[in-house]
């Protein structure tokens, strides 16, 4: 596990409250590494802690689009023939 120091005064400017600012702090870096590609959408997802729909929901919120490469395409293919609809 990284750990990282946010110091007082920074975290303090959040205006969240102290329970809040990890978990906030998680999905803000989780969208920021799947925008540039660092992460794929699982596991930006798993970092944020949330569901994939959640996730979907926090890169709408942050304006980020979807990063689909062909893999991850075919995948979410498969799992929509899946739900037989």
């Amino acid at each position: 596990m990284i750990n990282i120091e946010i110091p007082d005064k920074i975290a303090l400017a959040l205006n969240l409250p102290e329970k809040q600012i990890q978990q906030a702090l998680k999905k803000l870096l989780a969208v920021k590494l799947y925008e540039n590609g660092v992460l794929g959408i699982g596991k930006a997802r798993e970092l944020a802690q949330v569901s994939k729909l959640g996730f979907l929901t926090l890169l709408h919120e942050e304006n980020v689009s979807m990063n689909f490469d062909e893999e991850e395409f075919k995948q979410d293919l498969e799992q929509i023939k899946e739900l037989d609809i």
